[in-house]
């Protein structure tokens, strides 16, 4: 079932999905702004965080302003029944942004495990790959990695005022 927004937690979602205020008290700001207490926007923060409405409250760094201009989604063939195991133990590889599984293709498209990889350099993006080749070992039947080119999106959906 999906809970609906009351008209405070509407607009504290519109007043934060670009971002917190880069204040030392961010949640007294946007308290300040919506007419109520920075705890109670820590508490619906969380309410909404614990309800699944918000996936995250967190740092989102530029990758890019930090150096990390190569970004490579390598994609392995990885049986089915192994892809959860799989996927958890790539997943936790601190080098990995985003792991998930998805549907095959076949004939050409047989990959199921999708993992992102930033790196400094092509080499960084090769040697991390190569990391994960070793860590699947004999379960991955083949992989690619696809290089970004250009940036299509960087934001999740918004809601409209």
């Amino acid at each position: 079932m999906t809970a609906i927004l009351d008209e405070t937690d509407r607009r504290l979602v519109l007043a934060t999905q670009e971002g917190l205020p880069l204040e030392r008290r961010p949640y007294a700001v946007l308290g300040d702004r919506l007419g109520i207490s920075g705890d109670e926007v820590r508490e619906r923060l969380a309410r909404l965080l614990d309800g699944g409405q918000i996936r995250r409250i967190a740092a989102v760094p530029n990758h890019y302003r930090l150096g990390y201009a190569h970004n490579g989604m390598s994609v392995w063939d990885v049986p089915e029944e192994l892809i959860d195991e799989a996927g958890a133990r790539v997943g936790a590889l601190p080098f990995v942004s985003h792991c998930y599984h998805r549907r095959p293709s076949p004939p050409d498209w047989p990959y199921t495990l999708f993992a992102m990889v930033h790196g400094r350099s092509r080499d960084e993006v090769e040697a991390q790959v190569a990391t994960i080749a070793a860590l699947l070992g004999a379960v991955c039947r083949g992989h690619e990695v696809l290089y970004s080119t250009r940036i299509l999106k960087k934001s999740g959906l918004r809601l409209s005022a």
